[in-house]
């Protein structure tokens, strides 16, 4: 703004300068012409009688002129002052001897500027004779020139200052207002600044109402935050659920090592047999959390063209060794998709894990699959004892169990986490619909990337039932 008012306040000078400088001269210009056509006649105005003395031709020249404010006529006879107009002036040039020397005798026209007491004079001296006269006389028109630019320069001065306060003016406004704009990055600033590993409760203050751009960075800010927050709080709880279940196996095989008689060879088997069962479970639970390590990475999953109903059709072989039930094949999708077989039977077999262990023998478990608009589902339908509604999220937590997972105690809680993973690492998610008392069905809803049929599409023969990990549970 300083740079603006500074250009436009020089600009306005020099344009008002110029201008008053041209009217001076035009000015001059016009008295000198004035000049001549009066003493071109040769006649006095007064009397109509010719002129008698240059001195008359002076005298009358300057009477019949009216000087402008800031503009000075003088005559002078034979080189010596004579007469000059009656505005005041800011100096007397009269009583200027160099002045006199410079403009008194001349014999031709002489414009130019002199350095006068009141600053710079711009001056037109004109020579005059009269025929029969031996006197020489030199009429002049004298412009102070710094005195006629005096309103130029008040004018620059006064756009100058109040420029200046307008300037001191916007820049308290902008003050002002800049402090309310950037109050919340500093707010987002102090709050990062304070938030520590143990303390992550800070959030942005940020107004009610729609706000500008700076209120929705705050509240995006506050969202990561408390993203951030429950991220950190379930991972605290994930570490301490492992450890709560690693610690319980640990402290059954300490306890019954502590009590062992090596002299009892039926002690010792029953107690190596223990040990081996707990180690066996302790393997099981760090193997699932390899895995659901392994889920976030990009090599998670090997999608590839594969026949959904041959795999349906395999997945069912293999989950009727789980337990003695009634399996029924419900459905199969009879299409190509691209996925990863290996992963969607891991993710099935897990389900159907789930499922045997909240049945009884001889109850009944359906899976399928089916093709649905752009969406490709697999399902377990058991006829359990079904989920309530406040645990339909936190059975697909690490470690969560339902309040029908009481009665489980070789299970860790990482078999639905992990079907949920494999779901996710196809692009889908996995589906609950149950009824307290009428069962429960697990859909791994995905969606469906159609291949073209092959007669080479085959499952995957080479993963046995006993290449799928063993399920850790995780159904309530």
């Amino acid at each position: 703004m300083l740079l603006s008012l500074g250009t436009v306040t020089l600009l306005t000078w020099r344009i008002l300068v110029r201008e008053t400088e041209e009217r001076m001269s035009a000015s001059l210009r016009a008295e000198v012409t004035e000049f001549r056509a009066l003493v071109d006649t040769g006649l006095d105005p007064r009397t109509g009688q010719p002129f008698a003395s240059v001195a008359d031709v002076l005298q009358t020249v300057i009477s019949y002129n009216q000087a402008r404010p800031n503009e000075k006529f003088l005559g002078y006879v034979d080189g010596v002052y004579r007469f000059q107009s009656r505005i005041e002036a800011p100096v007397l040039l009269s009583a200027d001897p160099a002045f006199t020397d410079l403009v008194g005798s001349v014999t031709d026209v002489r414009s130019g500027s002199y350095a006068s007491g009141a600053g710079e004079v711009l001056f037109v001296a004109v020579p005059v004779m009269l025929t029969g006269s031996p006197e020489t006389g030199v009429v002049v028109a004298a412009f102070f020139a710094d005195a006629e630019r005096q309103p130029a320069d008040e004018t620059a001065r006064l756009m100058l200052l109040v420029g200046l306060l307008t300037s001191l003016a916007a820049a308290g406004g902008a003050w002002v207002v800049a402090g309310r704009i950037l109050r919340p990055v500093a707010d987002v600033a102090a709050t990062a600044q304070g938030i520590t590993e143990t303390d992550l409760s800070g959030r942005i203050d940020v107004p009610d109402g729609p706000g500008d751009e700076l209120a929705d960075l705050s509240r995006s800010v506050n969202a990561m935050l408390d993203r951030v927050q429950t991220g950190v709080a379930a991972q605290r709880r994930f570490v301490d659920d492992a450890g709560h279940e690693l610690r319980t196996p640990i402290t059954i095989v300490r306890g019954h090592l502590e009590v062992l008689d090596p002299t009892d060879p039926a002690d010792v088997r029953g107690t190596v047999a223990l040990v081996d069962d707990e180690l066996d479970r302790m393997n099981r639970i760090v193997s699932d959390l390899l895995l659901l390590a392994k889920a976030e990475q990009p090599a998670f999953v090997q999608p590839r063209p594969v026949d959904v109903a041959a795999l349906t059709t395999e997945v069912v072989s293999k989950v009727g060794g789980l337990g003695e039930r009634q399996w029924v094949l419900e459905h199969v999708a009879d299409v190509d998709a691209v996925l990863d077989p290996q992963r969607i039977t891991q993710a099935v077999v897990a389900l159907a894990d789930n499922a045997v262990h909240v049945t009884s023998p001889g109850d009944r478990i359906g899976v399928g699959s089916r093709l649905t608009g752009d969406q490709l589902r697999f399902w377990v339908a058991d006829s359990g004892p079904g989920v309530a509604a406040e645990d339909r999220e936190r059975v697909f937590e690490r470690f969560g169990r339902g309040q029908a997972g009481a009665r489980r105690t070789d299970g860790a809680g990482l078999g639905l986490s992990i079907v949920s993973a494999i779901a996710v690492a196809h692009g889908g998610r996995v589906a609950l619909d149950s009824v307290v008392g009428h069962g429960a069905t697990f859909t791994l809803v995905l969606p469906a990337h159609l291949a073209p049929p092959s007669p080479d599409t085959t499952v995957d023969d080479s993963m046995s039932t006993a290449d799928v990990p063993e399920p850790a549970g995780g159904h309530p």
